[in-house]
């Protein structure tokens, strides 16, 4: 046995032990370079990131496409997309296109490390409101140039100057004001929550019954929520019933076990199930891979591939 197929076995193991019992399916190693060489497509739409397997399939993003179309995946998530040159964005859409491949959310308001310090939304303020529609009419640009249908709006921090039924007024006019924009091509802006607990203590938009409030408030088909799974298993857990709630106003999700944010099966989420609801209640858009990996380098990026060939088995 040659190293790449042991090192692919011994992943290709330790998935199937984190997976409680689910086998890999068979095939799941398959490097092979044709579009149509790998196994057959996914029950869902999962969209893996650039670099979640640069080790097996190079650091060029074409080859990285060719890669995962190899492997059945049909969609791509790339939050630096607007931060990216033009004719690399270019490049890039032209290989999605040639492969078929669905682009998933990037992120409008690039780089979001400015939302991450600053109360842009909910302050209120004019200038605030002007620099976020001068970016989501960038964003519309980079989602006409590589076919996005969907792009990840952060809210900002909390405004602690104000009270949050002022902060929560503010938002809706800046996403309502937003939404009129995206009328232009059909973006979707889709709004985050993001955990206090673990990794966002500061930010405005936290839970998915916030989200939902501020979608119905704003009432427009171009703002809807990205339920982030990870997240939301921090913020609030009772993970179904919650997607069932809000599932009118969802038209994305996100992956990432806890703890850790790892690939499913490495956490206590049961990915399967929350799988199997998403499928049957019949949604048709893209699941972002929005995770990092158990293992490294090539080890990791093979059980990440065997992770959800496991928990796609439903």
């Amino acid at each position: 046995m040659n190293r790449r197929n042991f090192l692919a076995g011994t992943a290709a193991t330790a998935t199937a032990v984190a997976t409680a019992g689910l086998a890999p399916t068979a095939g799941a190693q398959n490097t092979g370079t044709g579009e149509n060489a790998g196994p057959k497509s996914f029950r869902l739409k999962y969209a893996p990131h650039f670099g979640t397997f640069d080790n097996i399939a190079g650091n060029d993003p074409v080859d990285q496409l060719k890669f995962i179309a190899d492997q059945g995946f049909t969609a791509l998530e790339d939050n630096p997309m607007a931060g990216r040159p033009i004719d690399e964005q270019k490049r890039i859409a032209s290989e999605m296109e040639r492969l078929d491949i669905e682009m998933g959310v990037f992120v409008a308001n690039w780089p979001a490390s400015d939302y991450f310090k600053n109360p842009r939304l909910a302050s209120g303020r004019k200038s605030d409101l002007d620099k976020f529609l001068k970016e989501m009419r960038t964003a519309i640009e980079v989602g006409k140039r590589v076919n996005a249908k969907w792009a990840t709006v952060v809210c900002g921090t909390l405004d602690h100057g104000k009270e949050m039924g002022y902060q929560t007024a503010n938002v809706v006019e800046a996403l309502r004001r937003a939404s009129d924009i995206c009328e232009e091509t059909g973006l979707i802006m889709v709004l985050e929550p993001l955990n206090h607990y673990a990794n966002h203590p500061e930010l405005f938009l936290s839970g998915s019954p916030q989200a939902y409030e501020i979608c119905r408030a704003v009432n427009s088909p171009h703002c809807k929520i990205l339920f982030d799974i990870y997240h939301q298993q921090i913020t609030e857990g009772n993970l179904i019933p919650n997607i069932d709630m809000c599932w009118d106003e969802i038209a994305y999700f996100q992956i990432g076990d806890n703890p850790g944010r790892k690939e499913p099966g490495t956490g206590e989420i049961n990915y399967r199930n929350v799988f199997k609801h998403i499928h049957k209640r019949g949604f048709d858009g893209i699941l972002g891979m929005e995770h990092g990996q158990s293992l490294p380098g090539e080890d990791g990026e093979w059980a990440v591939l065997n992770a959800y060939r496991a928990h796609d088995q439903f």
